[in-house]
């Protein structure tokens, strides 16, 4: 791959708005994401955030900062990969935590130390973007769902649909609306690569999550409109006064057929 490039103003003016990707240099307070592999400062952070947002336990609180930092290193990192060819460093020493809430939302970001990006040689892409996705998936979030469920019991299951889902939603909702049909074909050719192979070693585990939890979408009864159901519930009700549920919450959804 070639050498670190700079984001033009209207790549970064997408990645920085609402993608939320920021110079670390502008939030204070968040540490690397290597720190959070340390189990007595996880276990202390995620109970200090607790009260914040409104969680009555460490492993709800280890859901929902999962679920927000899901959309966070993913979206950046993947829509830059299909919306640009451009490769963001999501590493567990450049990309830094940021878990700020206001008491009502998130008002996180994405910290990077080194904001440089690769780009593919010429023919090379697909080792490229294999590369990209195993450091971000194998890299940095198997590391740090791993210590969420060790310090908080939250299941595996849970941190990793987290992350399939913002996947799923950024190539379906966003990237398949850009403007570009050459940015749209490509988004769509890295999402099956997602989906149907990448191998598990991508991901650091013993199958593909991405794969896993993909099913078609189940229409909304007197509704025109169609949800991917999740298996598992991130526990977003349990934080939220009045209660609230997911659009795609398996508890109030109807069950898709097998």
């Amino acid at each position: 791959m070639s050498g670190a490039h700079k984001l033009s103003p209207s790549q970064w003016e997408a990645l920085a708005g609402p993608l939320r990707l920021c110079s670390a240099a502008e939030v204070a307070h968040s540490l690397p994401a290597a720190q959070w592999l340390d189990e007595a400062l996880c276990a202390e952070r995620l109970d200090a955030l607790s009260p914040v947002i409104g969680s009555p336990t460490r492993r709800i609180t280890a859901s929902l900062l999962g679920k927000r930092l899901s959309f966070l290193m993913t979206g950046a990192c993947l829509y830059a990969m299909s919306a640009y060819d451009r490769g963001l460093a999501l590493t567990l020493d450049n990309a830094l935590v940021d878990a700020r809430h206001d008491g009502k939302v998130w008002i996180s970001s994405l910290p990077l130390r080194d904001l440089g990006t690769s780009t593919p040689e010429p023919g090379q892409r697909e080792a490229w973007r294999r590369g990209l996705a195993t450091t971000l998936f194998a890299g940095l979030l198997q590391p740090l769902w791993e210590v969420f469920y060790q310090v908080s019991g939250v299941p595996r299951r849970i941190l990793w649909e987290n992350t399939a889902v913002r996947v799923y939603s950024l190539y379906e909702r966003r990237l398949a609306k850009h403007e570009s049909p050459e940015v749209r074909e490509r988004a769509r050719a890295d999402l099956h690569w997602l989906l149907a192979d990448a191998s598990n070693e991508v991901f650091g585990l013993a199958y593909n999550p991405l794969a896993h939890f993909d099913r078609p979408p189940t229409p909304i009864p007197g509704s025109d409109r169609s949800v991917r159901v999740r298996r598992t519930c991130c526990f977003y009700y349990r934080a939220s006064d009045p209660v609230e549920y997911c659009s795609t919450c398996p508890l109030i959804c109807p069950r898709p057929s097998q």
